[in-house]
């Protein structure tokens, strides 16, 4: 029987990664675009898993403790977050992105599109702040088996909501089907980046 640390945990994981950010945004662009949906929405369940497993760990405790390493997080992660930005801001000035037609076996460059999954996952200093200090530092809290109860949760929400996301995406393809729609998407995607930047740096 499911406890109500479990659901407290799912609750927590669920309103922090919901909230629009660097990876979602990025998943969601794939799921549209049909580019290795299902290795996008793998790598960003795994590497959120580990986040939470971390945070319910030492990990969290020891970052949260650490003023320098919680100054490098920042400021590397703020400069990966400005540079992605200004991609997906050009690709909408010169309008590039297009839905991509036919499955994605006859895609190439499988490689960089798990290296942007990875590095959007662990090197976005939001994600280790939300996942590894915060929600470590609930589930530390909880008494008992209350702490696994509050983990398992957490991961919970993370796995429905990747799914849910990358696999829902494609009920939009009609309205992506038009380029200005993906001119706004791409803006939108660099305002994202540059505003959690931004909130970085100040």
């Amino acid at each position: 029987m499911l406890s109500g640390a479990f659901f407290k945990g799912m609750a927590m994981g669920g309103g922090l990664i919901v909230a629009i950010g660097a990876q979602n945004a990025f998943l969601l662009r794939q799921a549209l675009q049909r580019r290795y949906v299902a290795m996008c929405i793998v790598t960003c369940i795994c590497c959120d898993v580990l986040l939470i497993a971390l945070g319910a760990g030492s990990v969290g405790r020891a970052i949260a403790s650490s003023p320098m390493l919680l100054e490098v997080v920042r400021i590397g992660g703020a400069l990966f977050l400005v540079e992605y930005g200004r991609r997906a801001a050009v690709s909408a000035w010169r309008g590039q992105s297009r839905l991509v037609q036919g499955d994605e076996r006859s895609l190439p460059r499988r490689g960089p599109v798990f290296r942007a999954a990875m590095a959007l996952s662990l090197l976005n200093p939001h994600a280790w702040l939300d996942t590894v200090v915060l929600l470590g530092a609930i589930g530390a809290q909880q008494s008992g088996d209350g702490r696994i109860s509050f983990t398992a949760g957490a991961m919970a929400a993370s796995v429905l909501w990747f799914t849910s996301l990358g696999l829902g995406a494609r009920g939009l393809t009609r309205l992506f089907a038009r380029p200005a729609a993906w001119r706004m998407l791409d803006a939108l995607i660099a305002m994202v980046m540059w505003t959690i930047a931004v909130s970085l740096f100040v």
